[in-house]
Parts: structure tokens; C-alpha cells; sequence
């Protein structure tokens, strides 16, 4: 039987107490179904600049390397030294080193959490490694430069092959969900770049013909989100347009902070969660870590499609059903009006999947 092997890196802010939560509850998961797993630490964020000098060291890339997938947490690149404030961030340098081209970003209602927008289940695919984000479009270097003190310029990358790998993606996955796509762009205006992404995008849908497809500008569909999300299905789109479409859909059905997602690149899987690492409330042991927790049970149903093992994704039924039990018996933190502590949220939820 196969072990896997699962990365842990603890970040910053919140990231420590948060990761602990899914570390527990992807143990207490995967054992119940008899997944034997190894869970080794690799520093990142300022634990990396304390010891090692950056943020994401040598020694953790080497690690992950090795892993079959890893769980991310949040990190404060914002409060680092300017020495490493000014280069790509960690998450950006993970998606960069390993090609993770694909960030799914799912927004479902959740029972007992209030939605904005009536029910809805939507699964947003964001292109991970071109775009606007110039930290992630260059072989070398970064995309954004500044001629004088008065002007900046950033250089926008967008190629087939990376629209048909995002494509095939959200495809893939609409064929086994309501097999509807909507590509998000806005090549009315942006007519190479854009134009480039929406064409490649009707290409590869010839592939697909169960799916109907449809397309919408960038501006437009923010309000189509906020009046109607739940006629959405698969909805795919650039690094930055996913970026703010997956934190708009987030937000509506309930809240950021139940947000996960994943970062994948056809051989290995990062889990993170869509919020950030919230370092006001670091220590408090009153952070929500369920965003990070379904960005685990996404991780495992990935690993399930990667190696064919079912247990997984067991596993990850377990972690998600429990979940929702929880929020409906308002068993939730303190920013979802509970009075749950991080760890007592979080030894509930164990206790309910060993039961």
C-alpha cells in the first residue's frame, strides 16, 4: 500500500494554529480509512527568514520535491523586510517553481451560514502562471518596471498552451458536474491578449461537446455574481481575473474565510486556503480554519483522481459532511457569530469523524 506523503508548512500569522486544525483533522480522516500517510515540516514565511534567510529556503523546495502534496498556509509577505518584500511572495514562488498552473476555487451556500445570494455551487478554474501578475509570467525577472518615478509599466502574458492546460481543466471537471462553462475575459477591450484567451478557450470546448459554453466580459460578470451566482456552474478565467471572481464568490455564499482551493500541476497538489494570514488575531486561538481544512479534503479527492484510491476521497467525504454538520448545529468560530475556539472547533470535529 501506497504511503503519501504530505507536506505541512506552518506561515505566518494565523498559518500556525490553522495548519495544526488540518493536520489533526487530515490524520483523524485518512486513519479511520486505513491511508497511511507521512507529514513532514518545511519552514516557509518568517520561520524561513529567521533561520534561513528567505522566506521559501532551498531545503523546502527540495522537500516538497518529494511530496505527493502539501498543505500551504498563509504567510505576511507584507510585513517582511524590504529585502524580501520586494521579490515574489512564497505563494507566488510555489506556483512558479512548480508549475501549479491550476487554482480551483470552489463557493458553495453551507447550511447554517447565511449566503447573500441564495444557494449556489460554483468552481471558479484561475490560470496560475501568466496574466497580469507579473511575479509569475517571466522566465526570469519580473514583468513590471518602472522607466522614471513617474511611470510604471506591466507587461501582461497570456499563451495557448496555458489557456488550453486552464481549459482542459475547468472541462474536465464541468463533465462531471451540470457540464456548463462560462469563460470570464475582457477582449472587448484588450483584443490580442484577452482575444487569445477566449478563442483558445472555444477551441478546446470543440473537444467537450456535452458542455455549453457561454462568455462574459470581466465587468459585466461581477454583477451577473452578485444578482444570479447560482445559475453558475464552471466558470474559468486569467490569474487575476480568478483572483478577484473567487474572493467575490467566496464572500457572497457566506464568507472568505470558508474559502478553499487548490494549486496543481497534474503531478502534485498544494492545498491553501483563498484568505490571508490575519496576524491581528495571531495567538487568539479564535481563527477559522475551515477554509484550510476543505482546501485538505480538496487535496485528497485530487490524490484520489491522481492515483486511483478511492479511500481518499472517503476520507474527504467524511472531512466535508462533518463540517457542514458542524455549521449547522452553529458549532462555528467566533468571525461566524460562534463561540468555538481554533482548537476546540477543531477537536469537535475530530471527535465527530472517529465517532
Amino acid at each position: 500500500m501506497m504511503i503519501y506523503k504530505i507536506g505541512l508548512l506552518y506561515g505566518d500569522g494565523i498559518g500556525p494554529e490553522i495548519t495544526k486544525s488540518t493536520e489533526s483533522v487530515l490524520k483523524a480522516a485518512m486513519k479511520k480509512h486505513g491511508i497511511e500517510a507521512e507529514f513532514p515540516v518545511y519552514p516557509m514565511g518568517w520561520e524561513g527568514i529567521e533561520k534561513y534567510n528567505e522566506p521559501v529556503p532551498q531545503i523546502t523546495f527540495d522537500g516538497l520535491k518529494t511530496c505527493h502534496a502539501w498543505v500551504f498556509a498563509p504567510h505576511d509577505s507584507a510585513a517582511y523586510p524590504k529585502e524580501h518584500f520586494n521579490k515574489t511572495n512564497p505563494s507566488g514562488q510555489m506556483r512558479h517553481h512548480f508549475d501549479l498552473f491550476s487554482n480551483v476555487r470552489p463557493a458553495r451556500t453551507m447550511p447554517g451560514i447565511k449566503s447573500h445570494v441564495g444557494e449556489a455551487d460554483v468552481v471558479v478554474f484561475r490560470e496560475n502562471t501568466e496574466g497580469m501578475l507579473p511575479d509569475r509570467n517571466m522566465y526570469k525577472g519580473l514583468g513590471e518596471f518602472m522607466p522614471d518615478k513617474d511611470m510604471a509599466l506591466l507587461v501582461a502574458v497570456f499563451t495557448r498552451k496555458a489557456t488550453e492546460r486552464i481549459a482542459h481543466e475547468a472541462f474536465k471537471l464541468a463533465m462531471k458536474r451540470k457540464k456548463k462553462v462560462t469563460i470570464v475575459h475582457k477582449a472587448n477591450v484588450i483584443q490580442m491578449g484577452y482575444g487569445l484567451f477566449k478563442d483558445v478557450c472555444y477551441e478546446v470546448a470543440l473537444q467537450y461537446p456535452e458542455v455549453t459554453v457561454d462568455d462574459y466580459h470581466i465587468d459585466a460578470m461581477t454583477a451577473h455574481m452578485v444578482r444570479r451566482l447560482g445559475d453558475f456552474d464552471v466558470i474559468v478565467t486569467t490569474n487575476l481575473f480568478g483572483d478577484i471572481l473567487s474572493d467575490l464568490a467566496g464572500e457572497l455564499v457566506g464568507s472568505l474565510g470558508l474559502s478553499p482551493s487548490i494549486n496543481t500541476n497534474g503531478n502534485q497538489c498544494m492545498a491553501q486556503a483563498a484568505h490571508g494570514s490575519a496576524p491581528d488575531i495571531a495567538g487568539m486561538n479564535i481563527a477559522n480554519p475551515t477554509g484550510l481544512i476543505l482546501s485538505a479534503a480538496m487535496m485528497l479527492r485530487w490524490l484520489d483522481t491522481r492515483y486511483q484510491d478511492s479511500r481518499l476521497s472517503l476520507a474527504a467525504d467524511d472531512i466535508e459532511n462533518t463540517v457542514d454538520k458542524l455549521m449547522e448545529l452553529k458549532v462555528v468560530t467566533k468571525d461566524l457569530g460562534g463561540t468555538a475556539t481554533t482548537s476546540g472547533y477543531t477537536d469537535t470535529l475530530v471527535d465527530a469523524i472517529n465517532a
